[in-house]
């Protein structure tokens, strides 16, 4: 049984009321704002309560799916954080808790902070889900087993799901280390780099449809914030030029959830930024519209 209470309005997403937003809802959203390992710009452990906080300027109507979504996808729950120092404890804490949702029939979001914070949801939604693809949505390939010594620095976190679920997809990778290529390769991990999907756009050729190819029935998306160009999301640790733009990955995610049953997803690595609302945002509406494009096709 959960230990966890749901955040009244005024702290919940979208801060809907208490008939939107309680345990009957069919979404949860966990936060897991644990931060140790990152390496760069830090902030990571403040991003889900800045998405939250942001959320609650998004129009419940969308405009786009044509519809009040949390009313469409039968309510919106809150959970309060989980809050744990060690990432091992971490993960299996998450996993329980992912679980005891899914066994319950709820879509659960998990607003991460650094990477490795969300790997337990996944974890839990691989051993519930078959015919399951990771679709990693990310600047780095995070496929290192191991980064300053630490297996759980946030630049392992694909290797940490590699771990326990090698059927995953990479999309918008654009720096990774060598030996990460050749492990890709070994394993025969599909990376769609964002310098080609770049390319494939200006040719007027549809890299989504190769995307989604490879991808099975259900699909978890796993969403580090980097995975956007930093021209519209700066507010990350790790931020690399040549990112995915706003309408590519709408495009991508609109067609996702067409052609397959997505099942779940995280986002993680925001690093808010003093004074600068439109990251968190972005991001808030962003889940908005994951989740709009999910009750769409349903």
């Amino acid at each position: 049984m959960t230990l966890l209470r749901s955040l009244p309005s005024d702290k919940n997403f979208l801060e809907l009321d208490d008939c939107d937003s309680g345990l009957n809802a069919h979404v949860v959203i966990l936060s897991v704002p644990f931060e140790k390992t990152t390496t760069y710009g830090k902030g990571a452990a403040e991003g889900p309560t800045a998405i939250l906080n942001a959320s609650r300027q998004v129009e419940l109507y969308d405009c786009v799916t044509e519809c009040e979504t949390y009313r469409n996808i039968g309510g919106i729950a809150t959970m309060e954080p989980i809050i744990c120092a060690d990432p091992v404890k971490l993960c299996n804490i998450l996993e329980r808790e992912t679980k005891h949702q899914l066994e319950n029939n709820r879509l659960v979001v998990t607003l991460g902070g650094e990477h490795t914070s969300i790997v337990g949801a996944v974890k839990a939604y691989s051993k519930h889900c078959s015919e399951l693809t990771v679709l990693q949505l990310d600047a780095h390939s995070d496929l290192r087993n191991e980064y300053l010594g630490n297996p759980w620095n946030h630049a392992c976190a694909a290797h940490r799901i590699f771990d326990f679920h090698t059927n995953m997809v990479q999309v918008a990778i654009r720096s990774q280390e060598k030996e990460e290529r050749l492990f890709a390769k070994k394993h025969k991990i599909p990376i769609f780099y964002a310098n080609n999907i770049q390319k494939a756009d200006y040719l007027n050729h549809d890299w989504i449809d190769d995307v989604i190819s490879q991808c099975k029935s259900n699909v978890y998306i796993t969403f580090d914030c980097d995975a956007f160009d930093p021209s519209l999301i700066p507010a990350t640790g790790t931020p690399e030029p040549g990112g995915l733009s706003w309408l590519q990955v709408n495009r991508l995610i609109e067609k996702l959830a067409v052609e397959r049953h997505i099942v779940g997803f995280d986002v993680c690595e925001l690093a808010p930024i003093k004074d600068l609302h439109h990251p968190q945002f972005v991001i808030a509406k962003l889940i908005y519209r994951i989740l709009g494009y999910i009750s769409k096709n349903r």
